[in-house]
């Protein structure tokens, strides 16, 4: 068992709460970065990996059972704890959001880990009662969207919220393996689930004419930009470099007035100043190739708080016209700057311009399915469509699959996506989402031996530079 199958680990729960509601957003997000004829050439062993998973992911749960394990559980764990360790070492290397990614996916290893080798009943117990938490709020959140937001397919989204519940409940007794199963049930799961969506990924690549990720995507020129040669980058684009941006204004910078502190809320929904003015923020995209995507009502939407709660349906009785800024200059001198960036070189102009002549012919806007933001990820996915597989194509289909899987950007990615298919693409959702996928498609060096590396150079270079100062500094003082 290798070190970067543990940090698969991270998708568990998120893999299993996707197919129970038949979304498999998974699949998708797979489909949409690396690309549909990466895929297809390579269907075949994608769908014997796939069957192979689903395999081992059920003698896995079923071993777990009886109470008699043959999963080997410390081993496991101690791969876990040198994961998280390894991870905890080098997080502070990272850049941004990075930065603090390492710093969660090393606690939670670390943490379960200690969990496992700790044994008996106490470190079972809490384990059990730490993933039927995590499936009974997910769970609780997707019906509650599903009930109030009435998106496509909330019926479907219900159901898989009521089997998350379930799944919380079974995990909670202590039926049928004293909680000793715990991880064995989890990880049993997670490959079950996880080789099911191989194999239902190769046989929709199979014959696809398009990707089905997407929604009307073409196939045309990829992003020519790009040196050939170059698979990770050291950090973000520079301001003179030639990169996709994603303008984001949050609830809080954009508000009128005052803003009420409410950290979550504020970041992800709205922000309430103290005249009670709700302030949703917004989200535009812009493209070295001139196009500029910005949808916003043609007329103010009532935002008060008795008219909000019934704008949140996605039904079309709630659709009310809309209109297209036409660049960032214009729209940005009659509000305000952006108050925050994120810039992507590893995208395809050719797409983007495809998606944006069909998708500017309608200019219905509804707050909750067809807003600004919405509008903003569904370009950014049809920008990046095949950005990953382009990268790595020349290294091997698996080379690409497990530099996907092994990011813990892709684990952020696919929760942000899930939330906003299930609730509402907000300002500050995309911002989150935007950043995640710039990971993806401008990858970082992210194994923990070349982090490792570059942190100690960075710690020489600083002493390197802390011992000249100190040098000038006693010769000018003699």
């Amino acid at each position: 068992m290798s070190i970067r199958f543990v940090s698969h680990l991270s998708l568990v729960g998120y893999i299993f709460g996707g197919a129970i509601d038949g979304n498999f957003p998974m699949m998708r997000l797979t489909m949409i970065l690396l690309g549909i004829d990466f895929l297809r050439s390579h269907w075949r062993g994608l769908r014997r990996f796939g069957w192979i998973t689903l395999i081992a992911g059920i003698v896995v749960f079923l071993d777990a059972l009886d109470g008699s394990l043959y999963f080997p559980i410390e081993p496991f764990a101690c791969l876990l704890l040198f994961e998280g360790a390894a991870t905890l070492m080098v997080a502070h290397s990272g850049m941004g959001g990075q930065r603090i990614l390492r710093y969660v996916k090393g606690a939670a290893f670390s943490l379960a880990a200690l969990l496992i080798l700790a044994g008996h009943h106490h470190g079972n117990f809490v384990l059990s009662v730490i993933f039927g938490l995590l499936f009974f709020f997910d769970g609780t959140l997707q019906i509650a969207s599903a009930v109030v937001v009435r998106y496509r397919r909330w019926r479907p989204a219900l159901w898989g919220g009521i089997a998350e519940i379930a799944l919380a409940i079974f995990f909670f007794q202590p039926w049928p393996s004293n909680y000793e199963g715990t991880v064995p049930y989890c990880l049993g799961l997670g490959l079950a689930f996880a080789g099911w969506n191989l194999f239902i990924l190769a046989m929709r690549v199979k014959n696809a004419a398009e990707n089905p990720g997407l929604k009307g995507s073409v196939f045309m020129a990829e992003a020519d930009h790009l040196p050939p040669d170059v698979v990770e980058w050291d950090g973000p684009p520079d301001d003179d470099e030639r990169a996709l941006t994603v303008h984001v204004w949050t609830p809080v910078g954009s508000a009128a007035g005052e803003a009420i502190p409410r950290p979550v809320i504020s970041r992800y929904i709205a922000a309430v100043d103290r005249n009670g003015v709700i302030s949703t923020g917004h989200a535009a995209l812009e493209s070295p190739g001139g196009v500029y995507i910005s949808l916003y009502p043609a007329e103010l939407i009532d935002q008060s708080p008795d008219e909000f709660a019934r704008l949140l349906r996605a039904t079309p009785e709630n659709n009310v016209p809309g209109i297209f800024q036409p660049d960032y200059a214009t729209e940005s001198a009659k509000w305000c700057p952006s108050t925050r960036k994120v810039r992507i070189r590893n995208y395809s102009e050719a797409r983007l311009k495809a998606f944006w002549e069909s998708y500017r012919q309608n200019e219905s806007y509804n707050l909750t399915y067809r807003n600004c933001s919405s509008s903003v990820a569904r370009a950014l996915e049809a920008a990046l469509e095949g950005s990953v597989g382009r990268l790595w194509q020349k290294r091997g289909f698996w080379m690409a699959m497990g530099k996907l899987m092994s990011t813990p950007e892709l684990w952020v990615a696919l929760q942000l996506r899930k939330r906003a298919e299930t609730m509402a693409w907000t300002p500050g959702l995309v911002l989150d989402y935007a950043r995640a996928l710039s990971m993806l498609a401008d990858p970082r060096p992210t194994g923990w031996l070349n982090t490792s590396g570059r942190a100690l150079k960075k710690m020489l270079q600083r002493r390197v530079a802390w011992g000249k100062g100190k040098s000038g500094e006693e010769v000018t003082e003699d």
